[in-house]
């Protein structure tokens, strides 16, 4: 029952993943690729890494360039290699 209300609102049983992240290439039309760093511990030194993660994200109005700090969300399968959008520019390169 809980989750046919949950449905109707509009919420998302599953919520779709947010990152941030930073723009590194906008070669290509309406994609941005986006680069997102996760800070984990190392299971055995306990220091703690960073572990950098490359998305392909839709950006249909082609305005990033790069060096602009985006948010991106999980989305459908785009193209082969793309599965993120673009949802909204955090901060603007200088």
């Amino acid at each position: 029952m809980a989750d046919e209300t949950a449905a109707t609102e509009g919420e998302r049983a599953n919520p779709r993943k947010v990152r941030e992240g930073v723009v590194v290439s906008t070669s290509m039309d309406k994609t941005a690729v986006v680069a997102v760093t996760d800070r984990v511990r190392h299971p055995r030194y306990n220091k703690t890494v960073q572990r950098t993660n490359k998305l392909y994200a839709h950006d249909e109005t082609n305005d990033l360039n790069v060096g602009d700090r985006v948010r991106v969300q999980e989305t459908r399968p785009l193209s082969k290699t793309k599965r993120w959008r673009v949802t909204e520019v955090l901060e603007r390169a200088r």
